[in-house]
């Protein structure tokens, strides 16, 4: 029974998911929207809000947890000087997620995951 399991496993080990979490959640930050699986942006949804409230506090400890996730210097760079201020008045919710239809070739169900303006 998977009682109090938070989280999926998208059909990978570990590591493999966790770079898979990084690398969407640098290209989400790097071009403001990605399209990816349903259950993908489900979880990158999470981890990207929790990349801009690091981002809103600005400080250096703040941005080394951020360069830790993300390994682009000129990602995290944008993070804290152009998308997090932007965010200022907000309390979460800095994603959005629009359904797009299944894919063509096994039917699963896409979304569009962007940061809301």
């Amino acid at each position: 029974m998977r009682h109090k399991l938070a989280g999926r496993k998208l059909g990978r080990f570990t590591k493999q998911r966790w770079a898979l979490y990084r690398n969407q959640v640098t290209a989400l930050l790097d071009h403001e929207k990605i399209i990816t699986t349903e259950a993908k942006a489900k979880e990158v949804r999470s981890l990207a809000d929790k990349m801009i409230t690091l981002g809103k506090d600005g400080g250096l400890a703040s941005r080394r947890e951020a360069l830790a996730f993300v390994f682009d210097k000129k990602v995290v760079a944008k993070l804290f000087g152009e998308i997090a201020p932007g965010y200022a008045d907000r309390n979460g919710g800095y994603t959005r997620l629009l359904k797009l239809g299944p894919r063509p070739g096994d039917n699963a169900p896409m979304v569009q995951i962007e940061l809301v303006k």
